[in-house]
């Protein structure tokens, strides 16, 4: 793993243009990259990042089949107990999840760590699944790569191939808070996905849906909603008034109720208690366990967070970083620290892509902070050799 530097396209902002990635700039920030990238080899990428993405996967999905039905584990993860039976459902009745991302550590040495499973909203999904590879094809055209250049990236058929997979008669609703030009782009890209493999498909704000007298959910034009994916993350949806009608209705959301397990922070204790020392994972203790007390270098982190927020990294006793947030009433965890790939231009996270259940794409973060946060900007990456 290497970070390098090459001439932007010159129309790159037009291009972002012309297919609506309004977002490659944010509050006056730059957030796209188009002058440099991250490059793997195809060994690198398939030993250390994709088969351990894959296995990772298969040991969340095998613990969520515990966590379900055990009610020490819903506390643990302070799922509210009067909406655990939609969870619960959910799972039991093999409702089908749609994508997630994993958040890893990587210094281009040793094996990856889990940092965590974005699982149930994660984003970056338009430019790792479209905008990345556009920009990978311009480069070899223009001979600022070689011809052979690849990318780790099968997000956008993976992404048609599993809306394939959702039922067609009902139409596909898309809700999101629309004002945010981020959320709102993401969805729109993923509406386009679901469009190509057949759907009828209908965009609403998250606000917009309503309930009838029957107590089902409903679209602007009243008619009723079989099917919605959501960007919109469980944890509001279960800790808000709405989610009383979760309860008759709550089974007509992709992703599922069973992802808000998934997307936890308390996964990564559970994970470490069934899988000691696997090589993916990083010791992680539940806040308040003795053995938190033993790891001189960590990184706590609230239940709930989304963006680093409420995040503190510990190394050697002294804090070295902290991001401020509304998060953490839930409680914490606390995980070992995993130095990240570092350049001078920063600090890099890699985001591992699994649709449905194939790990199946990369995309790279970066930002002066050890924490990544939403401002954290996004560099192409390649496999060169």
């Amino acid at each position: 793993m290497e970070r390098t530097t090459l001439p932007a396209r010159p129309d790159w902002r037009d291009k972002a243009r012309e297919v609506g990635f309004g977002f490659h700039e944010m509050y006056g920030e730059p957030y796209w990259v188009d002058d440099a990238a991250y490059t793997f080899t195809l060994e690198e990428l398939e030993t250390r990042i994709e088969a351990p993405s894959q296995e990772l996967h298969e040991m969340c999905m095998d613990l969520v089949d515990d966590i379900v039905g055990n009610e020490q584990y819903l506390d643990r993860l302070a799922i509210p107990s009067e909406l655990r039976d939609v969870v619960q459902r959910s799972w039991e009745r093999g409702d089908l999840h749609l994508y997630g991302r994993f958040d890893l550590a990587y210094d281009g040495t040793g094996d990856a760590k889990l940092l965590e499973y974005n699982a149930d909203t994660p984003t970056s999904v338009f430019e790792t699944g479209y905008f990345q590879f556009n920009w990978m094809t311009d480069q070899v055209e223009r001979g600022a790569l070689p011809a052979d250049t690849d990318q780790y990236n099968l997000l956008q058929e993976s992404l048609v191939e599993a809306f394939g997979e959702f039922p067609h008669d009902p139409i596909f609703h898309f809700a999101a808070m629309l004002d945010n030009e981020e959320d709102r782009g993401t969805t729109v890209y993923l509406m386009d996905c679901a469009v190509q493999a057949g759907h009828r498909v209908e965009l609403l704000d998250i606000s917009q849906i309503g309930v009838d007298a029957q107590g089902r959910f409903t679209d602007l034009r009243d008619r009723v909603i079989d099917q919605c994916f959501k960007l919109y993350p469980w944890e509001f949806m279960l800790r808000e008034p709405f989610s009383r009608q979760l309860v008759p209705s709550g089974d007509v959301f992709v992703e599922p109720a069973w992802k808000a397990i998934l997307s936890n922070k308390g996964l990564l204790p559970l994970l470490w208690e069934r899988h000691p020392n696997h090589p993916n994972l990083l010791p992680a203790f539940f806040a308040g366990d003795t053995r938190a007390g033993e790891l001189s270098e960590f990184v706590r982190k609230p239940l709930l967070s989304r963006e680093g927020e409420n995040v503190t990294i510990v190394r050697g006793g002294e804090e070295i970083a902290s991001a401020p947030g509304t998060y953490g009433e839930e409680g914490y965890i606390v995980q070992g620290y995993a130095p990240l790939f570092r350049s001078e231009f920063g600090y890099a996270v890699l985001g591992s892509w699994v649709v449905g259940d194939r790990a199946c794409a990369l995309g790279v973060r970066e930002d002066q902070s050890p924490i990544t946060a939403n401002l954290s900007r996004f560099v192409p990456h390649v496999i060169l050799g």
